[in-house]
């Protein structure tokens, strides 16, 4: 357990979701901005950015090799693409001290040692490795080198990569880690989601448990809290239709109100095992059955089978007494729709 800007983080607590604005801006500073108070307002723990340039990702290069061919940014080189998505790095002061305004943490992805550098100067409270660049080493180890908690998505790879990931970032500093599962496909289908590896991974690996979510809708997200999920990630916009690079697996301000209240009335929902009486059943316990005397009986008589049944309400003689019930006599005359007491007989 780990507190980001005074919030704990962990087992116990409720769950932190993360809205990804990620390339929804669409261009626009003030949609940056709007979104991050859209963010705030529908319920969202933190909103977070992704920090490169297109020169920082990658090479202006039309060689095959760079090009991307099928998903959502088919036709693209991946200069072209970042060159599109990009957060530029002089928006972030803007935008983490509008975050800080209105209270919403910030933070966000580097992709390389200039953007944590940046983020540095703006004291970002944490940070998050994204599943492409898990098997960055070196920048692994420079985000770890800052001591701040780091959230790193596993998409892609393998327990060795992972396993190799972890140990540099706790050999380089980091003591604060989550580990989010995550499928890398934009979107991801929903019976490819196995929100189960994420108990695995935190097991494996003593991180705490979370899911980077890009199923369509909100339905994996609230699973994975069932699950016991701490941390959840979804891809954040405030409309669709403005298409994007990033809009088409995004949910929009009602889908992410409805993911943080359902995400937190699952956490509510689990509680704690045990066999104690909720309080919200103590009034409805006079409903279950007892034994009720359903004859008029005098002083002296002894008690058939027909004269009492085992029916609602519940505030006579449990109904595992029934046949030490029969066979007794009635130390006064009773009324049809007494509830029987043992002190009723001799």
């Amino acid at each position: 357990m780990f507190n980001i800007n005074g919030r704990e983080i962990g087992k116990g607590h409720p769950p932190y979701i993360i809205a990804e604005l990620s390339a929804n801006h669409n261009g626009s500073l003030t949609r940056a901005l709007e979104t991050i108070t859209e963010a705030k307002k529908r319920g969202a723990s933190a909103i977070k950015l992704q920090t490169y340039s297109a020169d920082t990702m990658t090479i202006d290069s039309k060689k095959d090799d760079f090009l991307i061919k099928g998903g959502p940014w088919d036709g693209y080189n991946l200069y072209e693409l970042y060159q599109w998505a990009q957060t530029p790095f002089d928006w972030h002061k803007a935008m983490f001290e509008h975050a800080r305004n209105i209270g919403i943490t910030a933070f966000s992805t580097p992709f390389d040692e200039t953007a944590v550098d940046l983020l540095e100067d703006l004291n970002a409270p944490a940070y998050k490795i994204a599943s492409f660049e898990m098997t960055d080493i070196p920048l692994v180890k420079y985000v770890a080198q800052t001591g701040k908690p780091m959230i790193m998505s596993t998409g892609m790879a393998s327990e060795d990569e992972i396993e190799e990931s972890v140990a540099a970032a706790r050999d380089a500093g980091a003591k604060d880690l989550v580990l989010l599962h995550c499928i890398s496909s934009y979107p991801a289908p929903i019976e490819q989601a196995n929100i189960k590896q994420m108990q695995r991974l935190a097991e494996r690996f003593n991180t705490i448990p979370g899911l980077s979510d890009h199923t369509l809708g909100t339905t994996a997200s609230v699973a994975a809290v069932a699950l016991g999920a701490s941390v959840i990630e979804k891809h954040f916009t405030m409309s669709r239709a403005d298409k994007g690079p990033d809009s088409g697996f995004s949910i929009e301000p009602d889908e992410l109100e409805r993911l943080c209240k359902e995400s937190n009335d699952a956490w509510l929902s689990l509680g704690k095992s045990g066999f104690e009486r909720q309080t919200a059943e103590q009034g409805n316990k006079v409903f279950r059955r007892s034994i009720y005397f359903v004859r008029d009986l005098k002083a002296g008589d002894v008690v058939t089978d027909k004269d009492v049944r085992r029916i609602r309400p519940g505030f006579g003689i449990e109904p595992k007494f029934y046949d030490h019930v029969v066979g007794k006599i009635v130390k006064n005359d009773v009324e049809r729709g007494t509830p029987t007491k043992w002190e009723l007989f001799e």
